[in-house]
């Protein structure tokens, strides 16, 4: 079983913010997550933006990839 770390509230709002400034759907993201073998649906993606999900390391790295970001844009204001 993999280590998770626990998600703070404004982590989901810094990816959604993400997220939206490159004009991405959560459903884009998800496939785009799926094609580096990472296995999500989009509720669980859903549940990262809304702070209710556990999110994996490997996901922190492959969404800062997707949105051409430092990782530390995640844990803005917090």
């Amino acid at each position: 079983m993999s280590q998770k770390i626990k998600q703070d509230i404004h982590i989901g709002n810094n990816i959604r913010a993400l997220r939206k400034a490159k004009k991405l759907t959560q459903e884009q993201v998800v496939t785009h997550l799926q094609l580096q073998g990472l296995e999500i649906s989009r509720s669980s993606y859903s549940q990262i933006e809304c702070g209710t999900y556990n999110i994996r390391v490997s996901e922190l790295v492959a969404l800062a990839k997707l949105f051409q970001t430092d990782i530390s844009c995640f844990f803005k204001d917090i």
